[in-house]
């Protein structure tokens, strides 16, 4: 809806919503204890039971319970119900609403593990041997003295979640059988695991400990907590450290929704998303700006991220009029337990992130607020190090610094040499960096270093060299890195463009700026009147390295050659598509992890070129346009290196579509992404096509998304029919729960052959 605000995607979100699910409870049942656990509600959830209120929670993106035992019914019906209220402008992006992310009926015995589950910390890590320290939260509700016995046994895990063969430990704490007379007990144990497989970011090896609760010799209760061992440090010095070896952080930062799919979340396809991450290089994610849906973390775990795990936006100064300073004096230390004690067994989470960029800062006098928290979070996890994503050179001396583990920089690489002089202790590192835009595809000339230019037709060029004026050039980062290199490493702004926050698109008259601060309010009204007259079509973000449909933009070669430089490759950009242009200069670039690279157009030489001090592309910035191939050799310690080819294409003749997995499951959950691209007789992609696609599909499947990446469309994610962008078309499909068999989608457009795709389905086990 172009009337509502691009800084919210343009996407209604907020109102009331409510939930009811009607459900039965056999007799049989009475005396087990029944809670309801939600991962995330967007927001000020309340939770009735049969009439009763019994709970909820404000912060939509915290997981919560509440237990339901009290008014169960086990002679009838039961009704849940479940009310939201979302509130307008409380966010700076998409935030999605109603229950977008899973909720669980748990049923325990009396006798049972509680809410927090098990705590396990490595306090001791060599070579040899590991000490792993196990705190066991009991939970009593029999309301009488109940003698228990706890136990534990540890597993190797299987990279699929299944226990592999049982790990020999020494127990270096006995005596589990004891009284259990309050409700909440915790009981603490060690073992020591000799010869431990450590996690890392290339062997994310991982343990599982299945602890039991036993009564009269009955086991009652059981719970598998997966964990890993590793060492974590991070140094004023050397940068951040794991299991003792200096680990450049390869980084981005999420938001939490799913481009076309929106906010509600879908297991494939945040896999999906770390899967591109992995082919880029990165290997550490930061949840941008709050705690993430379990999963992700479970994923992270599995995959090799590491984690900067974030709790807020904002503190008690809005920057939206209901953002989270209506819940901070109230829900800020609740929100904050909440997120560690969910989360604190994962191995991949480094730091936690009290909060983003909060305009608490600019004053020295609120560096013991954020001492407050920081005491928290040690309380309920003092084996790792907190930071805050802060973008307020003055933070880094008004005593801010003093408040934190870690500091974080959002968008100060000019400032690292300083911040190491007046803090040589502290450790640095870049949470939040460059904030290239870009769109997939787009060049604009001539072609300029100003990153104030490049722009045209509410979309940026993909030279990647534009950039919002508090931003930069991913370049001027890396070398800010490569002369700072105490700095840890970096966040890059971001991984995927994502719904809502087109910048720099994003002042126009649906989206006028909601400050309370009276200077910010000023400065944005004075924007407004630059912009009054434009009804800007911007819904989506230019930041990503990938698209929204996850398409890689130019931007991902160049981080791929920094993050990667092991691998051969080499990327030329622009497309060589430009029949307007014959004759005219149009500037080449290379990206590759090569050191030097020679350039050829229709077979003939424009020269090689070495990389320099500090240069991370190639230029030949004064090539003149003629249609035919463009083709670069890279070199590498003087050696052939790697190749790539532009070629001008002929028109576009046919559809192309390639599925990244032509087998899912029939479970109504997995996911097939096929992307559908437009091309000529010899299969190359045409670039600037923007054809029309029809889709159909046949079998036991369904279309649940399209889109083509252009951060301007207004086709509806859930439309069988979608123009290219530049050559390219998202398709998402799933199975039918429980319909096994073939499903075959079919795209078509006026003028252009038809292309089929077959993706079988199977039942899950």
């Amino acid at each position: 809806d172009q009337a509502l605000p691009g800084e919210t995607a343009k996407l209604p979100y907020a109102g009331v919503g409510w939930y009811r699910k009607h459900f039965s409870v056999p007799p049989s049942e009475r005396g087990k204890i029944f809670f309801l656990d939600v991962d995330g509600a967007m927001s000020n959830a309340k939770v009735w039971l049969n009439g009763h209120e019994i709970g909820g929670w404000n912060y939509g993106y915290t997981s919560w319970r509440v237990d339901l035992t009290p008014h169960l019914r086990f002679d009838g019906e039961n009704v849940i119900a479940i009310r939201l209220d979302n509130p307008p402008d409380s966010s700076r992006w998409y935030p999605g609403g109603g229950i977008y992310r899973n909720v669980w009926l748990v049923k325990t015995a009396a006798v049972h593990i509680g809410p927090l589950g098990v705590q396990m910390t490595t306090a001791k890590v060599s070579e040899s041997q590991a000490t792993i320290e196990l705190k066991a939260n009991l939970q009593n509700d029999s309301h009488s003295d109940q003698s228990v016995a706890v136990r534990h046994v540890i597993y190797e895990l299987k990279s699929d979640g299944s226990r592999g063969k049982q790990v020999p430990t020494l127990e270096l704490t006995a005596g589990f059988r004891e009284s259990l007379v309050f409700t909440d007990d915790i009981r603490k144990t060690e073992r020591t695991i000799g010869k431990p497989k450590l996690w890392s970011v290339n062997e994310p090896n991982r343990y599982v400990a299945l602890t039991t609760v036993e009564q009269r010799g009955k086991v009652v209760d059981e719970v598998e907590t997966p964990f890993g061992i590793r060492t974590i440090q991070f140094t004023p010095g050397q940068g951040f450290l794991l299991n003792g070896k200096v680990t450049e952080i390869n980084g981005v930062c999420l938001h939490h929704d799913l481009g076309a799919l929106g906010a509600a979340f879908n297991l494939r396809a945040r896999e999906r998303q770390l899967e591109k991450l992995k082919e880029l290089g990165c290997n550490a994610i930061r949840t941008s700006h709050n705690p993430p849906e379990p999963e992700l973390l479970d994923l992270c775990d599995r995959m090799g991220f590491l984690v900067m795990e974030e709790a807020f936006d904002a503190w008690r100064m809005a920057k939206r009029t209901n953002d989270y300073h209506v819940n901070f004096d109230a829900w800020a230390e609740k929100d904050l337990r909440a997120m560690i004690q969910r989360d604190r067994n994962h191995p991949s989470i480094i730091l936690w992130s009290l909060g983003n960029e909060v305009y608490e800062q600019r004053e020295g006098t609120n560096w013991p607020m954020a001492a407050k928290l920081r005491d928290i979070a040690h309380d309920e996890d003092p084996t790792r190090p907190v930071n805050m994503a802060l973008h307020v050179v003055a933070a880094s001396t008004n005593g801010f610094q003093n408040a934190v583990d870690v500091f974080g920089y959002n968008y100060t690489p000019f400032g690292y040499a300083q911040f190491r002089k007046d803090n040589p202790k502290l450790p640095l590192v870049g949470s939040e960096t460059s904030s290239c835009v870009s769109s997939r595809g787009e060049y604009f000339f001539p072609v300029s270093d100003n990153k104030k230019e490049g722009r045209a037709d509410f979309q940026c060029t993909s030279y990647d060299l534009a950039a919002p004026t508090w931003a930069c050039a991913p370049d001027v980062e890396f070398k800010a890195q490569d002369e700072n290199p105490f700095v840890a490493g970096e966040f890059v702004w971001t991984g995927f463009d994502y719904l809502g926050e087109p910048t720099p698109f994003d002042n126009d008259t649906t989206n006028r700026l909601k400050f309370t601060d009276p200077a910010l309010r000023a400065k944005a009204d004075e924007d407004l009147k630059t912009f009054r007259k434009i009804r800007v079509p911007s819904r989506s973000s230019y930041f990503g390295i990938f698209d929204l449909c996850g398409f890689p933009k130019d931007r991902f070669y160049l981080y791929q050659a920094r993050w990667r430089p092991e691998l051969p490759m080499a990327h030329i950009l622009p497309h060589w598509n430009w029949p307007e242009r014959v004759g005219q200069v149009t500037p080449v670039h290379v990206y590759t992890s090569g050191d030097a690279a020679e350039l050829f157009l229709n077979g003939k030489s424009l020269g090689r070129k070495t990389r320099g001090p500090f240069e991370y592309r190639l230029r030949w910035d004064d090539v003149k346009y003629q249609p035919g191939k463009l083709e670069v050799v890279a070199y590498k310690h003087g050696k052939k290196w790697a190749t790539d080819v532009m070629k001008t294409t002929g028109p576009a003749v046919q559809l192309a579509m390639q599925a990244d997995r032509t087998k899912i499951a029939a479970d109504g959950n997995d996911l097939s992404f096929v992307t559908v691209t437009v091309a000529d007789k010899d299969g190359l992609l045409v670039p600037r096509s923007k054809n029309s696609i029809r889709l159909s599909i046949e079998g036991p499947g369904e279309i649940v998304a399209t889109d083509n990446g252009d951060a301007t469309s207004f086709e509806s994610f859930q439309s069988p029919e979608r123009k290219a962008f530049n050559g390219l078309a998202l398709v998402i499909v799933r199975a039918r729960p429980g319909q096994s068999g073939t499903m075959k989608l079919r795209a078509e457009s006026d003028g252009l052959k038809p292309a089929t795709i077959s993706i079988s389905t199977r039942k899950p086990n």
